[in-house]
């Protein structure tokens, strides 16, 4: 995935702009106005960059229109119809609160490098303590496209005979950490998600839509049978500091042993743990909400 030719190309842009950090340390990249130049791109290469400036600068934490076109210094029209490509082509997407955030192709290249990421060693404490508490089965999931990838799986002290294992894809709308990966999408990419995991219930669609509505309302999402028999799971998502979705912690047991109401009364403890690795991600609760 290093070989890929946009991450190449981010790697060095972001190279370029931490050289200028070093020699102009007093000068914050907001200070300079407009973090992309043609002049710093050959003849032929500026639209690339402005793409690429956008998707940095969205990464850096800005996610709105106005903020864009000013970080790139080209007008709201022109920002508009790159961000438009950059959406359709699935390297961005648009928050259910009218926020950019990274796109789908941009967060699938990151599971194979999250071993070099702090995800995994923030996690693991949180994780570890959640298990001992609980008596559950935990995971932790990354998104990588229309799938969830499972980076860290702990056994409760009655190991469960499901599928999902460390590396293995599952369909995002199958599971509960693959529907809290997707809390934040819109619902026409609920809808595309639910056609891949149930192509055979299409008249489902509608109740799991609503289903949705609520998970997001409560930031919890709750998998009750739906991707293993006699399996129920409370999932929450984990948020960095942009406020984007990049991971999901989910306590699993067998439904005679987690029924509703225990999932209930879990999944506070969830949303508490889920809040303490955004927070070392450098999110802060509130933050992200549109202009």
């Amino acid at each position: 995935m290093r070989s890929h030719p946009l991450w190449i190309a981010l790697n060095l842009w972001i190279e370029r702009d931490a050289r200028q950090d070093i020699e102009a340390p007093f000068v914050t990249r907001w200070e300079r106005h407009v973090a992309y130049s043609d002049q710093d791109w050959p003849q032929g290469t500026q639209t690339l960059g402005r793409g690429l400036s956008i998707i940095l600068a969205i990464k850096a934490g800005v996610d709105t229109l106005s903020g864009l076109a000013l970080e790139i210094g080209c007008t709201r029209s022109t920002t508009q119809r790159l961000t438009a490509a950059l959406l359709q082509q699935g390297w961005l997407r648009l928050k259910s609160t009218g926020r950019y955030g990274l796109g789908e192709k941009l967060i699938a290249m990151t599971p194979r490098t999250q071993t070099a990421s702090p995800l995994l060693g923030l996690a693991a404490p949180l994780l570890h303590s959640l298990s001992e508490v609980t008596g559950k089965t935990v995971q932790l999931a990354v998104r990588s496209d229309s799938h969830a990838i499972c980076l860290m799986r702990l056994e409760g002290r009655q190991p469960l005979p499901i599928r999902a294992r460390t590396d293995q894809h599952v369909p995002l709308a199958r599971t509960s950490s693959g529907r809290a990966l997707i809390l934040d999408d819109s619902e026409s990419d609920w809808a595309r998600a639910y056609r891949v995991s149930y192509r055979h219930a299409p008249a489902g669609l509608t109740s799991w839509i609503n289903r949705m509505r609520s998970y997001r309302a409560a930031d919890c999402v709750f998998d009750l049978e739906d991707d293993e028999i006699g399996i129920h799971g409370v999932a929450a998502p984990v948020r960095d500091a942009s406020g984007s979705i990049v991971a999901a912690i989910s306590l699993t047991d067998r439904a005679a042993e987690m029924p509703l109401m225990r999932m209930k009364a879990l999944a506070p403890q969830i949303i508490h743990t889920a809040t303490l690795l955004s927070a070392r991600l450098g999110w802060h609760e509130f933050s992200d909400v549109a202009d």
